[in-house]
Formats: structure tokens, sequence, C-alpha cells
């Protein structure tokens, strides 16, 4: 059984349908990618899916569960954290309080300070920031935070939107061996990125988005092997 099933997808805001009956599954300890030029309606589908934008039609479940109308703070409770696209972490607060508001639907604090323990062992820059406003960090920093704040939610799948954009490629680099070992350790990842050969390269499974519809999908390395993929997303 998918641990996410998505079928037939609409949703958008206001009178704009953004997308157009999208359907996609990821599977346990599976790493999914979906690649697409600038508007195609990837961060939608994240944010359909963690309850940020309601979905219009179609289903969501995760687990068998059907999620599609739940609230946001329901679906994290159920085990879906996102790390939204921007980064989007608070500027006035600690690193440290942006790791402790990543654990806000959780009350077992011995737990939370040892997640807090493990993000700065993933990223020991954190651990060096830790009492610094987040709004005072690198790029780099703040993109590290908001995926160790995600983490804090003790996710079974791990939504993340764009975490290479406007990074240097030795961050890039950090930050995509942290996801090959969260999903080493089981973690399922759904991953919106713009860099489609690094995500395909990383991905088992992917899909291509184009105005709100889902136009291929397939296995990774068959996608990166396309020659209709590498002409329109990997530059060939």
């Amino acid at each position: 059984m998918s641990l996410l099933n998505v079928e037939n997808l609409h949703a958008g805001y206001g009178p704009i349908e953004v997308l157009k009956g999208i359907s996609l599954k990821v599977g346990p300890a599976e790493i999914v990618a979906i690649i697409g030029a600038n508007g195609a309606g990837k961060t939608t589908t994240l944010m359909t899916i963690s309850g940020g934008v309601r979905a219009r039609a179609g289903s969501i479940s995760f687990e068998g569960r059907d999620i599609t109308q739940a609230p946001a703070h329901e679906i994290v409770r159920l085990g879906i954290c996102q790390s939204p696209e921007g980064r989007k972490i608070f500027p006035r607060l600690s690193v440290r309080e942006n790791l402790e508001m990543g654990a806000f639907t959780r009350s077992d604090q011995a737990g939370i300070r040892q997640d807090i323990e493990q993000a700065f062992q993933r990223f020991p820059i954190l651990q060096q920031r830790q009492s610094q406003a987040g709004g005072t960090l690198s790029g780099g920093e703040q993109q590290m935070l908001a995926v160790a704040r995600a983490l804090m939610g003790r996710p079974k799948l791990l939504l993340l939107d764009e975490p290479s954009l406007g990074l240097a490629p030795m961050i890039v680099l950090k930050i995509f061996d942290v996801i090959r070992e969260l999903n080493r350790e089981g973690m399922a990842i759904l991953l919106v990125e713009q860099a489609a050969r690094m995500a395909l390269k990383l991905a088992h499974r992917g899909y291509v988005m184009e105005t709100g519809e889902i136009t291929m999908s397939d296995e990774a390395a068959r996608l990166l092997d396309d020659r209709r993929v590498q002409e329109a997303y990997l530059g060939e």
C-alpha cells in the first residue's frame, strides 16, 4: 500500500485553478521527485497535501486515511511535515526556538530535547548558531534550519520544496546528503526541485509537471535517460 495517495486533485487560488486533476503516489521509504518549470504547480501540490491550500476536488489519503479536508496541524500530527520554499523560518526567534516551533504538536519534552540534539548533529553549524536570531543566518544556514525544523515533527513523510534554491553548491551537497541519510533511516520524501538532474539522481521515482498536470511519470533513472526530459529540464 502507498504511504501517500493523491487522486485527481484540483486546487488553486481564487478564480485560478492551478492543479488540474493530478494523481501521484509515494511509497514507504521512497524518495519521489516532482520536476517542472516555474508555475507548473509543484509548490501548490505540496501546499495542498500539507493542508495549506484547500483541495477543490479529488482526494488525498495518507496511510489509508482520507486527509483531503484535514486541518494543517492535524496533518502534521499524522506524520506529514513540510520544509517550505523560501525557508520561511521565524526571523526574530532564535535557532533553538525555531526548532522548538517545529515540535508544536508534541508534548514529550525529553523527546523534543533529544531531537534538537540530533538536529545539531546533522547540521553542526546550527548548534554554533543556536542562540542567534533566525533572520541573521546565511541563506544556507536558514535552509538547514528549515529542514531541521520540519524534522522536529518526526515525519513519516517529509515534503521538501526547492531545498537547493539560491544556495552555494557545497551547501546543496550537504543538504542532499542529509536527505539520503534520512531516507536510509526509512523516511519517505516528496521532493520538489528545479535542479532536475540532482533531484532525479537522488529519487527512486519522478513526476514531470506542466501547467498543473502530470505529463510524465517513471522511475527516476528512466526519466534521466528520456530525451524529452533531457531537452526540457536537463539542458541537453
